[in-house]
């Protein structure tokens, strides 16, 4: 019966398949596996994230692709899946921090503006005439908790991590990571660790112009994007 009007039940965001599943949020997952890899780890007192970036075409200015951005003082994001949808993400994230900032006069904690923007994507798995966000914002900083890694997918989902990673290459990534990963780290260790676990998990070699790497260190809470000569420095000091 359900056999050849199954595929039926993906035309519509708002049907539910016989096995009690939503199609076009499911699509959305696959095209945040599909896109670049991004991994994210944190130590007691530190965060880390990276980055690889797809250079379509020798002729593409590699400067001009960007995978991790800025949300405010002590919050760094990077994106996987579509560009454009994340880009649009980055901005309310960005304006609900500021008002955050301006309604209470302190820093927005990362677990309250993770769960701004998962409710965001929510509400677009269940109206119809939308579909879903086909992103996943992979955030890091530091709050008056601690370091913290959030994760929100386009289902609505938010998660907290110690150490995780998302876009192609993910399960390599993860399980590299769960080898090696120790909340001890140092600073030095804690990056090495991250593009380790990066290079071990793409199908090219890791340059100072296909990895973005950004971190916000406990002793003064800010985040950093790094230069192509910090990339470098530290790529060169892998094993």
């Amino acid at each position: 019966m359900f056999g050849g009007a199954g595929r039926a039940y993906d035309r519509a965001l708002t049907v539910f398949s016989p096995e009690g599943r939503l199609f076009q949020v499911e699509y959305a997952l696959e095209a945040v596996r599909r896109g670049t890899l991004a991994i994210a780890v944190k130590s007691n007192e530190d965060v880390c994230l990276a980055a690889q970036i797809k250079i379509a075409s020798v002729l593409m200015d590699p400067d001009s692709i960007d995978k991790i951005f800025q949300i405010d003082d002590h919050i760094g994001v990077a994106i996987s899946g579509l560009h454009a949808d994340s880009r649009a993400l980055i901005n309310y994230a960005r304006v609900q921090a500021q008002s955050f900032r301006l309604t209470y006069d302190e820093p927005v904690r990362l677990n309250m503006l993770t769960k701004a923007i998962a409710d965001l994507k929510q509400q677009y798995t269940q109206f119809g005439g939308v579909r879903p966000w086909g992103c996943a914002l992979f955030f890091i900083g530091i709050d008056a908790i601690s370091p913290q890694i959030y994760t929100t997918s386009p289902s609505g989902i938010y998660r907290s991590f110690k150490a995780y990673a998302l876009g192609s290459g993910e399960a390599t990534a993860r399980e590299y990571l769960t080898d090696n990963y120790k909340e001890n780290l140092t600073f030095e260790e804690l990056v090495k660790l991250t593009l380790n676990a990066l290079k071990e998990s793409i199908d090219e070699d890791a340059t100072r112009d296909n990895i973005r790497l950004a971190w916000v260190k406990g002793e003064d809470k800010k985040f950093y994007m790094c230069s192509k000569d910090d990339v470098e420095k530290y790529l060169n000091l892998l094993t």
